[in-house]
């Protein structure tokens, strides 16, 4: 039994899920910055996207980037609704919901402004970054890891594919479980395996200090749902 959820409380149902579009092709990011011609206005400052940096819903929720996607990315469905729009994790206008669902598939899309830019790697929260290239689901047993604002980068196992939780909203399916912590403020949060993005995490119990179990909305699925495609790193 799920002793603690890390959902948001205030966001019950599910929102309308309005599609960004179809096609869900894998593009590639370098994390270059483009050239400023000479005599040009200066640019806008740009912030990145990276998979574990905290965002901010209608400016008092907080939630997690899970990974980037074509034109922003994906997150738990419990963060926003379609329309509610967010702050990157240093307050700056970030985006908006696209299309959201809670909690069957319990997943969202935020597509972000042109202030920001959608790069594939998650943030381990200790001043490095861990790359995404690619989306394959690890076995059962696999190392995994789990980035978040609140307890930075934790790593473990994951235990099972095909898991099903029952919220008092609703029952999920498809779960990935594993042993790896979390804690209230992290759920949306980016679960890799080496380099290979695994799903992003909806539900938790226990805690970082005695130990817990995680639950995940697997990559393949979200990616399908919301019609994006995942950022990646050459």
């Amino acid at each position: 039994m799920i002793r603690r959820l890390l959902v948001i409380a205030v966001l019950l149902g599910a929102a309308t899920l309005m599609s960004p579009g179809a096609g869900a092709t894998t593009l590639h990011t370098s994390g270059a910055a483009a050239p400023h011609p000479s005599g040009a206005a200066a640019p806008s400052a740009v912030y990145d996207v990276r998979g574990g940096d905290q965002f901010f819903v209608n400016t008092t929720g907080r939630c997690v980037i899970g990974f980037s996607v074509t034109g922003g990315y994906v997150t738990a469905g419990a963060c926003g609704r379609a329309g509610d729009v967010t702050q990157g994790h240093n307050r700056v206008a970030q985006g908006v919901f696209r299309s959201s669902s809670w909690p069957n598939p319990g997943s969202a899309y935020v597509a972000v402004n042109s202030s920001w830019i959608p790069r594939g790697v998650v943030n381990r929260h200790d001043g490095t970054t861990a790359p995404v290239r690619g989306g394959t689901p690890a076995p059962v047993g696999s190392a995994a890891c789990r980035s978040g604002p609140v307890t930075g980068w934790h790593c473990g196992v994951i235990q099972a594919r095909n898991v099903t939780v029952t919220f008092p909203q609703g029952t999920l399916y498809g779960l990935i479980r594993t042993n790896i912590c979390a804690e209230p403020g992290e759920i949306g949060s980016p679960l890799i395996a080496g380099d290979q993005a695994q799903g992003i995490l909806i539900a938790a119990s226990g805690n970082c200090s005695s130990g817990g179990t995680s639950f995940y909305l697997p990559i393949p699925e979200i990616l399908a749902r919301h019609g994006v495609g995942l950022i990646t790193s050459r």
